[in-house]
C-alpha cells in the first residue's frame, strides 16, 4: 500500500460512484490523500490501513429505527464497541438495529463495505440523519472510504464537518457513546 495525493491518474478501473466522490472533493477544493487495497470488510483489516494514511478509519453504521423510518449513518472510532441501547436513548429512537442494505444502496448508493460519510453526496432528499461520535473531533484527520472499500482517504476533519457536509446540504447530531 502506497499512500497517494488527490485522485488516481489511471481511472480505467474505477467505478462511477468512486469517481463522483473524487469530482466532488476536487470541485469542492478539499485535499485528500488516497491509498488502494484489498477489500477492507473489516476493522482489522482497517487497522494497517490507518497505519499508512496516519489516522484512523471510522467505523460506520447505517442504522434504523424498528419501523424502518427513519434512518441513521454512526460515524465513531474503529476500535469502540457499539451499544444499540446507549445511542438510542440519546437520540430519542428505541429499538436501533442495523438497517437493510437495500436501503442502503437506495439512500447512499452505496453498498455494504463501503459506508462513509461520503455517501451522503447521494442523499439529496436528505433520508439520512448523520450521526457523529463527539471522540471523532479530536482528531485532525478522518480516515473513510470514497464509497468503495478498495480506496481509503485521508481527509481533515474541518473539510468533512464544514466544507463537505455543507454542499451535501446535510447537518450532523454529535452523540457521546462510551461503548460500555
Amino acid at each position: 500500500m502506497i499512500l497517494q495525493q488527490g485522485r488516481p491518474q489511471d481511472c480505467a478501473d474505477r467505478t462511477a460512484r468512486e469517481l463522483a466522490v473524487y469530482d466532488l472533493l476536487d470541485r469542492l477544493e478539499i485535499p485528500y490523500a488516497r491509498v488502494d487495497h484489498a477489500p477492507a470488510e473489516t476493522m482489522e483489516v482497517c487497522a494497517a490501513i490507518d497505519e499508512v494514511l496516519n489516522c484512523h478509519i471510522c467505523k460506520n453504521l447505517f442504522l434504523c429505527n424498528r419501523q424502518q423510518t427513519a434512518f441513521y449513518l454512526l460515524m465513531m472510532p474503529g476500535d469502540k464497541p457499539f451499544k444499540t441501547k446507549e445511542l438510542s436513548a440519546q437520540i430519542g429512537s428505541s429499538r436501533l438495529s442495523f438497517a437493510p442494505p437495500e436501503k442502503m444502496v437506495e439512500y447512499l448508493g452505496l453498498y455494504p463495505g463501503s459506508v462513509s460519510v461520503l455517501g451522503l453526496m447521494n442523499d439529496s432528499e436528505h433520508r439520512v440523519q448523520l450521526l457523529v461520535d463527539q471522540d471523532l473531533f479530536r482528531d485532525e484527520y478522518i480516515g473513510c472510504h470514497p464509497c468503495v472499500n478498495t480506496s481509503s482517504l485521508k481527509l481533515r476533519r474541518t473539510d468533512i464537518f464544514e466544507t463537505f457536509l455543507t454542499a451535501v446540504k446535510h447537518s450532523y447530531l454529535s452523540v457521546e457513546l462510551h461503548g460500555e
